[in-house]
């Protein structure tokens, strides 16, 4: 599947450029709701996020929202601080640019607008870029409800555009502070063969 993305632009473009950005990129890179996608290829993605053979594309969206930070202690390391991940929020968009769903935590949970929904569990990332966030894969705990959600065996998240963690510091003085982030990421659900 050939995508051409434009490059992400930070917030200080303005929200009318971003909104419109955003939708232009989701319409190129995203799949009919439901629909059985046979022509997205694993081949350029690193090993470590590619699903195990057995499994077919069920269903691809784009994910357009924010991720949340706090400054928080860093773990294990008395005395330092780091932004901590806190959670996503975005709209799972179809090829058309419908909202089909959304993306939402803690926990990280996708759900459907026919009211599926599920979690999952972290299996591996790989770096995507110095300026967004990894790519990822995720082994899906079963669904609730039935639903587009039902049956989903792995979820991809790829074709990322920001999201990393604030620049500014993180220090004693601003602990507890939050900070969003703009994002987008391609999300591919996966389902047994």
């Amino acid at each position: 599947m050939t995508r051409i993305q434009p490059a992400f632009r930070p917030p200080l473009a303005g929200a009318a450029l971003m909104g419109a950005l955003l939708l232009l990129t989701a319409c190129g890179s995203m799949s009919n709701s439901g629909s059985s996608m046979g022509s997205f290829s694993q081949a350029s993605l690193p090993a470590s996020i590619q699903v195990p053979a057995g499994h077919k594309v069920s269903m691809e969206t784009v994910g357009v929202g924010t991720v949340q930070y706090e400054c928080r202690d860093k773990a294990n390391a008395p005395g330092q601080m780091e932004w901590t991940f806190v959670g996503p929020d975005a709209r799972l968009m179809d090829r058309a640019g419908k909202q089909v769903g959304k993306y939402y935590g803690p926990p990280a949970t996708w759900e459907a607008n026919d009211g599926s929904k599920l979690t999952a569990t972290q299996l591996a990332v790989a770096p995507s870029g110095p300026t967004s966030l990894p790519y990822q894969l995720v082994k899906a705990n079963p669904a609730t409800g039935n639903g587009a959600m039902s049956g989903v065996t792995y979820i991809q998240r790829v074709a990322l555009q920001g999201g990393i963690a604030p620049a500014t510091a993180c220090t004693a003085a601003n602990k507890g502070a939050r900070s969003t982030v703009n994002y987008q990421a391609d999300y591919i659900f996966w389902k047994a063969a």
